[in-house]
């Protein structure tokens, strides 16, 4: 099936008791079982829920996966990632992703015996160099969150095959719309559901998408045995969202393109970070491997107090934390997402005190651009 009919209908059928299209709300914490032994196939509601199970197997659907495993937020996903591992192993990271991801491993998992690097994953020989006798997984994120960096898909699958590691890429940024890992050979992909995929920002989700059968097990038990998991009604939310996944991410899409090439001609503007044009260094790549370049720009205007002003001044994009909502939303990443990392780390990547990150919305793009212009006037 194409992307929009599985979007609609993959994982929902019609209630068998009613006929409702639409996938029902199971608001139930347990099941009445006929007798001792003997039920539905439903026994508690942290275990197993209708709504839930719908929602897992259509984002799985979405990302030609064969399991999907929801959870409360993107970082109980990204812990129960953890799970996967025990004390002593060895993790690469990139090393300019999500601040909460970078919060969660180094300086709480480390805690507990896990060792962490932090390399440039764009270059799959720094991947290489970093492996160990006891690293396990290569964690990616591709693009990176805010310098928008890329990694090859190919690249991580190939070295982790040889290597037997487990590898995992973050694809919250593109969505299973303009990019599949699994079908590059990735074992594990997450995403944070809070944002593209639900993209109305009124849920917090997370889910982990695998083709492995044993890790879809583990992933399962702890699930089940952690109990991170997202309420019916939240899943009935992104439900409802992944309808118009593919609408939308279209017109974030274009919006941000147009954004995009009007800020690089723009005076005030140091540089921009965008994979849809042909200045990115990796452009290439991304036409590879992405069949979009996303929502997400990243802007250094050169001087804090510049970022300040349009930070303060905008009026229809709004200064706030997350991303992939149909509103437009402008963030420190240096104060705000990203304020756990040392400023000497992030600057090694160019990240600076006066990058701004836009998460375009599906606004008219004309009223976008010219409230960035007001606000620099």
């Amino acid at each position: 099936m194409g992307f929009s009919t599985d979007a609609i209908h993959a994982g929902q059928k019609p209630d068998n008791t009613t006929g409702a299209v639409i996938t029902p709300i199971y608001q139930t914490s347990t099941y009445a079982q006929e007798e001792l032994g003997k039920n539905k196939g439903y026994e508690y509601g942290r275990t197993h829920n209708l709504t839930r199970a719908s929602l897992e197997i259509n984002v799985a659907t979405l990302e030609k996966g064969k399991y999907g495993v929801a959870f409360s937020s993107g970082l109980a996903a990204t812990n129960a990632l953890t799970t996967l591992l025990k004390a002593g192993d060895h993790v690469i990271v990139s090393n300019n992703v999500y601040g909460g991801t970078y919060r969660l491993f180094e300086l709480i998992m480390k805690d507990f015996g896990l060792e962490f690097s932090w390399v440039d994953s764009s270059d799959i020989s720094n991947v290489e160099k970093a492996i160990k006798k006891n690293t396990k997984m290569l964690f990616v994120e591709t693009p990176t969150n805010p310098m928008l960096i890329l990694t090859d898909l190919e690249a991580v699958a190939r070295v982790s095959k040889k290597n037997k590691l487990i590898s995992v890429v973050d694809n919250t940024f593109m969505s299973p719309y303009f990019q599949n890992p699994l079908t590059f050979g990735i074992d594990i992909v997450l995403h944070s559901q809070t944002k593209y995929i639900n993209g109305h920002s009124d849920v917090i989700g997370g889910i982990l998408v695998t083709n492995d059968e044993k890790i879809h097990e583990r992933l399962r038990y702890v699930q089940n045995a952690v109990g991170a998991v997202p309420s019916p009604f939240d899943c009935w939310l992104i439900l409802r969202s992944t309808k118009t996944l593919a609408v939308r991410m279209e017109r974030h899409n274009s919006n941000a393109i147009k954004i995009a090439e009007h800020l690089e001609k723009s005076s005030y503007v140091k540089k921009v970070y965008y994979p849809g044009l042909k200045s990115h260094p990796q452009h290439e790549l991304a036409k590879k491997q992405m069949r979009g370049f996303g929502g997400m720009i990243s802007v250094d205007l050169g001087d804090v107090e510049t970022a300040k002003k349009l930070l303060k001044n905008v009026k229809i994009f709004t200064l706030a934390e997350s991303l992939g909502g149909v509103e437009s939303l402008i963030s420190h990443p240096a104060s705000m997402t990203h304020a756990s990392i040392p400023k000497a780390e992030r600057e090694k990547y160019g990240f600076t005190d006066s990058l701004v990150r836009l998460s375009v919305g599906i606004e008219d793009v004309e009223d976008l651009i010219e409230d960035i212009e007001q606000a620099l006037v």
